[in-house]
């Protein structure tokens, strides 16, 4: 069977909208594409209902070799809604190819997701969530969706939020966001319950500052976990500096309320 192609722009760029792409930049006279496009062609007929598979010349086609910037090869690279989502190059055994191929192609949800970050962005909270309980039904270990409508549930149902990612360890990519779900989870369980909270002259301080979070006022909340850390830096287990770092994770670094406290936020930890 031929993967080779004569029409770039349709069995890649176009194709790659339906179905992620993985292209095989290869040459005849080279040794190590030899060894890797078998490798290629048996995982492509193996997983042809995950990705698609074509091989490009470079001798035939070194427009193709030159915007693509092929230094060396055999070169790999995974085209995905038009771009190439990852690469590598060199002959790696099939084992390797197959933990790359597992880290590189995206979930078959991606779209789904992407529709709902972008609800959620616009604030269309119950339209995603609908979009990403839809996901979590299809795809239960999906750790994306469920980190994101965690996100989503944190200030009507924190204890649903914080059950939604249990699970999801150190060793995932959305770790950061999920630490962030669990310390707001934290901070609120102190809102309702603020006995369990140690004695000291911040505490009351210290409420306020969740009680701010907890009513989304991030700005008042930064505000008071700042002033916190310069008083009383390690109250609650250094709460008020895991507080700050976790508003930002939430916000994004782009965002207004991030860039106008970050300052007044590094100074306070070295005063």
């Amino acid at each position: 069977m031929s993967y080779e192609t004569n029409n770039f722009q349709k069995d890649v760029i176009d194709r790659s909208h339906e179905i992620p792409v993985l292209v095989d930049f290869w040459a005849e006279w080279c040794g190590p594409c030899k060894v890797l496009g078998p490798v290629l062609e048996r995982l492509a007929v193996a997983q042809k209902d995950r990705w698609a598979f074509v091989k490009v010349d470079t001798e035939a086609h070194p427009d193709l070799a030159q915007q693509y910037q092929i230094r060396s090869i055999p070169n790999v690279k995974l085209f995905v809604d038009g771009e190439v989502a990852s690469e590598f190059a060199g002959a790696l055994p099939e084992q390797a190819v197959l933990q790359w191929l597992d880290k590189a192609l995206p979930g078959k949800h991606r779209k789904t997701i992407s529709q709902a970050q972008r609800l959620l962005a616009e604030g269309n909270l119950a339209k995603a969530q609908s979009l990403l309980q839809g996901v979590i039904a299809a795809e239960p270990d999906n750790q994306q969706a469920k980190v994101l409508l965690a996100k989503s549930l944190l200030y009507s149902k924190p204890k649903k939020a914080l059950d939604l990612v249990r699970d999801i360890h150190e060793d995932s990519e959305f770790f950061d966001l999920v630490d962030t779900v669990r310390i707001f989870g934290r901070l609120f369980h102190f809102s309702d319950e603020p006995e369990a909270l140690p004695d000291s002259p911040v505490k009351a301080h210290y409420l306020a500052a969740i009680n701010y979070l907890r009513s989304e006022n991030f700005d008042q909340a930064l505000e008071n976990f700042i002033d916190i850390i310069q008083n009383d830096r390690y109250y609650d287990d250094d709460g008020s500096r895991k507080a700050c770092i976790a508003i930002f994770k939430f916000l994004g670094e782009g965002n207004e309320l991030t860039r106008k406290h970050r300052p007044a936020f590094s100074s306070a930890l070295y005063i």
